[in-house]
């Protein structure tokens, strides 16, 4: 199996920068979110990370996540993530103005520079001692020790935020791989770097290797398994722990889509999840259960039909376990399934600033509320020939010059067939004339039909004629033409 290298793109070896112009979210009653609850279901570097994001655009909260982000950074192994914390918190400063009572940068926590040149002299010598073991083992050729030298380097590598030397160590033990395990060790490892970094392009090859890899290692464990107790014990330990990276598989796979924009596939493969312990460590370290349920809940809402709503996700019993852990996510499913649909985009609107600080999910935002609010007025009109806008204003909680927009906007794009009244403000289905288009098929039909018949009887008449040429014996024509010759093939 061959192991593609990813070239070093911008961003990589460190932590991508926050955007230039972050759209600032309020954290308030009307949008409320509990950063300490939050920050509690993760553990690692993606804690420091979600800090920086949300200290970029919510000012109101970017005090309080600076202070917790210089407290993590000081319990990591990489020091330059203070220079992305400050980047991040001088944006919001700028972005937010004067008044935003925000204070300045001499004003807040600095970090410890003492502890960042201790831990930048440990990092050193960790590396170096890392490298020497490297090169002794690389000169005793001994296979398995160099391709735990090279993951032990990958995974020092990640710990200080060089990801583009991670990923070449990775990738480089591959070379040194001789069971599949092996193999789908180091495409789990490589996965797990691509999500941490939100290098998103890339999952899709890894997770095809590691299928591959996972596919191979089911087969030699199979083959090696024995019969009696001790190989059906083993048998199943294998099948569970199977079921346990594909689930790592199947989110990585997700993620890809939903990055990519395709909310369909995504929602497949998030609805598709084991429960939360199939994904091991990943918990907490990437992502925490409640994430995926708001990401498969509203890539489902964007992108399925009702009654697949239901039957996949509403009635999925893997998938409750993750919404219980977003208890407005369930309310807003049945709102949905209800009909419900001002209470849809009320909640929409009230947990924005959660969806917005998520990493993963922060610029699909605005596209998703879209989609799922485009689905709610196709689907609130669709039993009616014609209807006042007033009365969707109030079904949305919108004003009727808001309806009017988004009705003419569907009209356009042709989600709804109809047409608006804006003297008297009502939206009117274009009337179908089901009687007309049966006669009009019907025609189409008996003209066909009677086009067919004129060839088989012209047909007919040039073999009466003796005017139809035949090919050779033995001709490769000869079984064609004689099956064509009640289908009137080659008589036009």
């Amino acid at each position: 199996m061959d192991i593609d290298i990813i070239e070093e793109t911008q961003g990589m070896g460190s932590t991508p920068s926050p955007p230039k112009k972050p759209l600032l979210v309020p954290v308030d009653d009307a949008h409320p979110f509990d950063l300490e609850g939050y920050i509690a279901n993760y553990s690692g570097r993606t804690v420091i990370e979600r800090l920086i994001h949300i200290t970029a655009i919510a000012p109101s909260i970017a005090t309080e996540t600076y202070q917790l982000a210089i407290q993590h950074i000081h319990q990591s192994r990489d020091p330059s993530l203070y220079q992305y914390l400050l980047q991040a918190y001088e944006l919001v400063l700028s972005n937010s103005g004067e008044g935003s009572g925000l204070p300045d940068l001499q004003n807040v926590p600095q970090l410890d520079t003492k502890w960042a040149d201790e831990t930048i002299t440990r990092n050193q010598a960790e590396r170096m001692k890392l490298e020497v073991e490297l090169k002794t083992y690389s000169n005793n050729m001994i296979k398995e020790s160099i391709r735990m030298a090279h993951r032990d380097l990958g995974d020092f590598y990640r710990a200080v935020g060089d990801y583009g030397t991670a990923l070449k160590h990775y990738t480089k033990s591959r070379e040194f791989c001789t069971t599949s395990q092996h193999v789908l060790d180091m495409c789990l490892s490589v996965l797990e770097l691509l999500i941490e970094q939100r290098n998103y392009t890339h999952l899709t090859t890894y997770v095809f290797k590691a299928d591959a890899a996972l596919d191979a290692a089911a087969a030699q464990n199979t083959g090696n398994g024995g019969t009696g107790v001790g190989g059906a014990s083993s048998k199943k330990k294998a099948n569970a722990d199977r079921e346990h990276v594909q689930s790592k598989l199947d989110f990585a796979t997700a993620l890809a889509h939903l990055s990519a924009g395709n909310y369909e596939r995504a929602a497949f493969f998030f609805l598709k999840l084991g429960p939360a312990s199939d994904l091991g460590d990943w918990v907490g370290k990437l992502i925490a259960p409640g994430d995926i349920a708001i990401y498969g809940t509203l890539c489902a809402l964007s992108s399925f039909k009702r009654a697949a709503i239901k039957s996949r996700l509403l009635d999925n019993t893997v998938f409750s376990g993750y919404i219980e852990q977003e208890p407005y996510i369930r309310e807003l499913i049945e709102a949905y399934l209800a009909s419900n649909f001002k209470t849809v985009l009320e909640l929409l609107s009230r947990y924005s600033t959660r969806h917005y600080l998520d990493i993963h999910l922060s610029l699909h935002v605005q596209e998703l509320t879209n989609l799922i609010r485009n689905w709610a007025v196709v689907l609130y009109f669709q039993p009616f020939a014609s209807i006042k806008l007033e009365r969707m204003s109030a079904a949305f909680g919108w004003t009727v010059e808001e309806v009017e927009y988004h009705v003419v906007s569907l009209i356009q794009s042709g989600s709804i067939q109809g047409r608006v009244d804006s003297q008297n403000k009502i939206l009117l289905a274009k009337k179908t004339d089901y009687r007309a288009e049966l006669f009009a098929r019907a025609i189409k039909a008996g003209t066909e039909i009677q086009a067919a018949n004129k060839k088989l009887l012209f047909r007919m008449k040039l073999q009466q004629a003796d005017l139809v040429i035949k090919p050779p014996k033995g001709s490769q024509y000869q079984n064609i033409m004689a099956a064509g010759e009640f289908f009137g093939a080659g008589g036009e």
